[in-house]
């Protein structure tokens, strides 16, 4: 029981862990914490329904899953990723000199349009998926490790991997690195800060819009309500870890995975969703900056 919570923590994990990344680059770059973020994953989880719905009628599963959930996720990706800029623009981008409490009510705001957008759109009711792929698959110490779990583990970390390569090596990696540490001095000497922060906010769209497709593949049902406690539950791990560090995303959302089943298999699953809250709590009082974060400097 004990290894078969640990593969289910460390794919839930890894899902948490895309979403919190995209908290964590933003606020990175804005100290903003973009609550809207939520709704995009739940975009592309609704993104991969219908993708998949499509390309099933062609018959193309029959002939290449690996093209099918390619196709899925890449389309997933983009539209969610111009979701995301388009959130920025419209959203964040007129009040980026305004008092701190404005664009905080604006992503909250946007949260719920995004909510209701796709209530109206999709409905109320849930959305299911017919499994894709069959639930056993290989034993590993007595536990089950199903095709969807090697997908989910092995796609979240080769992300994670291309993201820090990203990062370190581009040159708008570099720049948003500069921006995040000083984004009126990256301005001066001449990065164009407009086009940084609006890839940043793609790049958080697209990683969720993945995220998003994996849930549907996990747990094969989809609702216009489902973005808001994923959100909370990633932003919880991108504080645990350390906001603003992405290898701080990464470790808090695979914690928090963790920490959210064994809590519910030991403890109680009535309380699976208390257990993210009360880590959030903990870390706030016992380690603000976060486990992987460093403490802000008050700038001269």
């Amino acid at each position: 029981m004990f290894t078969q919570q640990l593969i289910n923590g460390l794919a839930l994990g890894a899902v948490y862990a895309l979403i919190a990344l995209g908290y964590t680059m933003v606020y990175g770059i804005l100290q903003l914490i973009n609550f809207a973020h939520g709704e995009v994953y739940m975009l592309g989880a609704y993104l991969g329904i219908i993708v998949l719905g499509l390309l099933t009628a062609t018959g193309l599963p029959t002939y290449s899953m690996a093209l099918t959930l390619f196709i899925t996720i890449l389309v997933s990706m983009i539209f969610c990723a111009a979701y995301g800029a388009a959130i920025e623009r419209v959203a964040y981008r007129p009040l980026r000199r305004a008092v701190k409490l404005a664009p905080l009510i604006s992503a909250v705001g946007m949260s719920i349009i995004l909510q209701n957008f796709v209530m109206l759109s999709q409905g109320k009711e849930y959305k299911n998926l017919p499994p894709l792929f069959p639930s056993e698959g290989f034993t590993i110490f007595g536990a089950n490790v199903s095709p969807v779990q090697v997908f989910i583990l092995g796609a979240s970390i080769l992300l994670m991997i291309v993201l820090t390569l990203f990062i370190a090596k581009t040159r708008i990696g570099k720049a948003m690195r500069a921006t995040s540490q000083d984004r009126v001095m990256a301005g001066l000497v001449g990065i164009n800060i407009n086009q940084v922060i609006s890839v940043t906010f793609m790049i958080g769209s697209a990683l969720a819009a993945v995220a998003g497709v994996m849930v549907t593949l996990y747990y094969g049902v989809t609702h216009f309500f489902m973005g808001y406690l994923a959100g909370i539950k990633a932003f919880t791990a991108a504080v645990l870890g350390g906001i603003g560090s992405i290898p701080g995303a990464m470790l808090g959302g695979f914690m928090l995975g963790l920490i959210e089943n064994f809590g519910a298999s030991y403890v109680s699953s009535v309380y699976k969703d208390a257990f993210a809250f009360l880590i959030l709590i903990i870390t706030l009082i016992i380690r603000p900056s976060g486990l992987l974060g460093q403490k802000s400097l008050d700038k001269v």
